[in-house]
């Protein structure tokens, strides 16, 4: 008898488990949110601190060296030419010279004309494409930028600094403290290089660096005028209303017809030649070698004409000579320190945007890693340097970093080749300068400018974005109508509220389930994904701090209220369930986890659940250490949407 009731005892067993593992068949198996394991807080730390500022693990190369090889190494660190230079071959030299010396004949006559865009003397735009390049080409790590004075950076350094100090009336105490700016110039780009703080210039957008760009090509364009008509006196603002009123207010007897004749024949010249070389690329040295043609053929017209006696207004006198010391010129003391600083950090913040972006287009172009790091220890060294060698802010330029591409440059060296032509011109060739006339730098300026106004980028932007328009527009309008800084403020001011706008409201989205799948989808993006009734799935598109957890509760709540009074409307179920996708949610802190709370409570006066669905690591981990989870129940986090819809209402889900 006992054996019978033993074998009726293991059959019951037997199909109690069959039972169990067809229930268990029936229903889909749900995966549980992993909890990641408990981390040091140091190790934390640690982690955190190397993604934010060594994310590129700079010193992976010292890994199991040898004493000596850590220190070939860390030369070659700062020196990158110690690097290459032992690969270097005749081949790449014949490619570096031809590109050296063809930037070398563009740079020339526009380090002249940028010169007097920062109001100095015409050999200083000479010596800042001398000493800065050699610099540049032992510590950079570019291969294609063309280091000199650019038109943007002269523009503002000569705004600026003629708002402290009157060119004209005080002209050594203008140039100690162009020197001085340029010196906290290099200091600014060395110490954010140093730090690894480069993604604070990333602040500033394309979109804001387009309209700025544009709208200072206009502002120097309108400032030639003054050379390429001829003009005397002429208004020292740089907005359009101003400019143009001084224009013509001296139309009748301030223009000198000679003077206009010979700056419109050589900018035709100019714009000709860059369309030869834009329309074939074989003809790439026209435009570069355009502007040399026209200094060399001026200024012998005007020599052989005495035009000069005819109110044509020339260069005149060019020192001549290498680059003095200026050491002593810089200003450590006194009132102007602080002027030529916040001068120079401006300068600088701008020189370094132009450089970073026109060394990594090429870069990617040729398909190798630029380290901005490196990049501006190198920028701002050579302008620290420079300031102490009578030179004023220098950068890359892209239209001679594109002729030295499109010449063949290899290396650096062609930096080298460029600064040995400047060296020669300084210690030969500046006083055939004599005669130059102004008109010629004003046409070569012009023409260069022009390229700065990229329309198709604008248009892009309009496409694409229109707040990134409204700051791209922004910015134009602030430099074309009020002054440089003007237009910088806005930019930077309009890229900030961009960021705060995004970060304090950001993105949610209705979800719904995508036909024949088990995905869910915005419902705006995927028209034909159908929700599910009695559930309500949102989606949070940011992570959720301080700044936009009120916002992302009350939004939520907003959902919530819409879609109860569309049921209402309708006499459908009302809704049971409210599903946060959390898929995009990076991260939470303590304000945002009160927001759930405040969240839960008014869910629960309204008899509906809170789940959640695929809380990444760092959200899972401060759910439980806040206690959340535990509050609200592991059993209403899930892993995925299709989960959580399909524990909550299953029939539904098979319904839909």
């Amino acid at each position: 008898m006992d054996q019978s009731i033993e074998v009726q005892t293991k059959e019951m067993d037997s199909r109690s488990m069959s039972s169990s593992r067809r229930h268990m068949q029936n229903e889909p198996y749900v995966h549980k949110v992993g909890l990641p394991p408990k981390q040091n807080l140091f190790k934390e730390f640690k982690a955190t601190l190397k993604e934010t500022f060594f994310h590129d693990d700079p010193l992976r190369h010292f890994k199991d060296q040898t004493r000596s090889r850590k220190f070939i190494l860390g030369i070659q660190a700062i020196f990158p030419i110690f690097g290459w230079a032992g690969n270097y071959n005749l081949s790449k030299f014949r490619g570096d010279i031809i590109a050296g010396l063809t930037i070398a004949s563009l740079c020339i006559p526009q380090d002249i004309g940028y010169a007097k865009l920062a109001n100095l003397d015409p050999q200083y735009g000479l010596y800042s494409s001398f000493v800065p390049p050699l610099i540049y080409a032992f510590m950079g790590s570019s291969r294609d930028i063309a280091i000199g004075p650019v038109a943007v950076v002269s523009l503002l350094l000569g705004t600026l600094l003629q708002n402290e100090i009157d060119p004209i009336k005080n002209k050594v105490e203008y140039r100690r403290l162009a020197f001085t700016a340029t010196f906290f110039a290099g200091i600014t780009q060395a110490t954010l290089g140093f730090l690894r703080l480069g993604f604070l210039i990333d602040f500033l957008s394309h979109a804001a660096i387009v309209g700025f760009m544009g709208g200072a090509a206009i502002t120097i364009a309108l400032q030639q005028l003054k050379g390429f008509l001829g003009i005397k006196h002429f208004t020292k603002k740089s907005d359009i209303v101003s400019v143009m009123h001084s224009v013509f207010s001296t139309i009748e007897h301030g223009w000198n017809w000679q003077t206009i004749v010979i700056g419109a024949s050589f900018l035709s010249f100019l714009l000709l030649a860059k369309y030869i070389g834009k329309k074939n690329k074989k003809f790439f040295w026209v435009p570069a070698i355009a502007p040399l043609i026209s200094v060399v053929l001026s200024t012998f017209f005007v020599y052989i004409t005495r035009a000069d006696k005819q109110g044509v207004q020339i260069v005149n006198h060019i020192e001549k000579g290498i680059n003095p010391s200026s050491v002593n010129q810089i200003y450590f003391s006194g009132e102007y320190l602080l002027k030529g600083f916040r001068i120079g950090v401006v300068a600088g913040m701008i020189a370094l945007t132009e450089a970073i972006a026109i060394g990594r287009t090429f870069a990617s172009m040729k398909d190798y890693q630029l380290d901005g790091n490196k990049e501006m220890v190198a920028l701002g060294a050579m302008n620290v340097v420079g300031s102490m060698t009578s030179c004023y802010v220098a950068t890359g330029s892209f239209s001679r970093s594109a002729v030295n591409y499109m010449s063949g440059c290899q290396t650096a060296v062609s930096n080298i080749i460029m600064s040995a032509v400047v060296f020669l011109t300084l210690q030969f060739i500046t006083p055939l300068f004599k005669y130059t006339p102004n008109a010629i730098l004003a046409a070569i300026i012009i023409s260069a400018v022009l390229g700065l106004i990229d329309i198709e980028a604008a248009i892009l932007i309009w496409k694409i974005d229109k707040f990134d328009f409204v700051a791209c527009m922004g910015a134009f309008f602030g430099v074309v109508f009020g002054t440089v800084e003007i237009g910088l403020l806005i930019a930077v001011s309009i890229s900030f509220a961009k960021i705060l706008l995004q970060v304090t409201r950001p993105r949610t989205a209705i979800l719904g389930k995508v036909p024949r799948t088990t995905v869910y989808r915005n419902i705006q993006q995927y028209p034909e994904a159908t929700k599910v009734p009695g559930v309500l799935i949102v989606r949070v598109d940011s992570a959720i701090y301080f700044s936009n957890s009120n916002y992302i509760k009350e939004r939520i709540l907003r959902w919530l209220t819409d879609e109860e009074e569309r049921l209402n409307g309708a006499s459908l179920s009302k809704i049971q369930f409210l599903i946060v996708e959390m898929s995009p949610v990076t991260d939470i802190d303590t304000s945002g986890i009160h927001a759930l709370e405040e969240l839960q409570r008014s869910l629960e006066k309204r008899d509906i659940q809170l789940i959640l669905a695929n809380p990444g690591r760092a959200v899972i981990d401060k759910l439980h250490a806040s206690n959340f989870a535990n509050l609200m129940g592991e059993n209403r986090i899930f892993l995925t949407v299709a989960d959580a819809v399909a524990s909550c209402s299953p029939k539904l889900v098979e319904e839909v």
